[in-house]
């Protein structure tokens, strides 16, 4: 599989060893006459996104958490609520039904879990990829024939 992960717990964020290989990667592939492509993927708020159904789905289905650990994330992620403050006003709490506790330990950890499927598409496919946190890379390389030969 060309899928590296990175989640990095009580240290400081680095995205720079990350990158570094990904940038590797890619010059060598230029440098042997290769072609390359690169598509960076940045969603916006993307840990408010999660879908709590769909994660507990794929905690089941695919990490084989079951029973009263799969219960514990349900309580977890279940009954939270928010609030706006603004200067000096507050907003009446309202339910969030999506996403994960950001600024907690387990919230980077459930979001690579929801979309950890995103590797293995891109390993069926032959595309190269690198999941840090709520980035990701995904990149190819090929000869300049095999270019060509696909676009003809």
């Amino acid at each position: 599989m060309n899928t590296h992960y990175c989640l990095q717990i009580n240290r400081p964020t680095n995205a720079a060893t990350p990158l570094a290989k990904v940038h590797s990667d890619l010059v060598q592939a230029l440098d042997a006459g290769n072609q390359a492509a690169l598509a960076l993927l940045d969603k916006k708020a993307a840990f408010d996104t999660v879908d709590h159904e769909i994660l507990l789905k794929r905690m089941r289905r695919s990490y084989g958490v079951s029973g009263t650990a799969l219960a514990w994330f349900s309580s977890y992620l279940s009954s939270r609520y928010a609030s706006t403050h603004l200067q000096n006003l507050q907003s009446s709490n309202y339910s969030c039904p999506h996403g994960v506790p950001q600024g907690s330990v387990l919230g980077p950890l459930l979001f690579i879990l929801y979309t950890a499927d995103i590797a293995g598409i891109a390993d069926r496919h032959g595309v190269q990829s690198h999941l840090y946190a709520d980035d990701t890379q995904l990149y190819l390389t090929c000869r300049h024939s095999e270019v060509t030969a696909t676009t003809s």
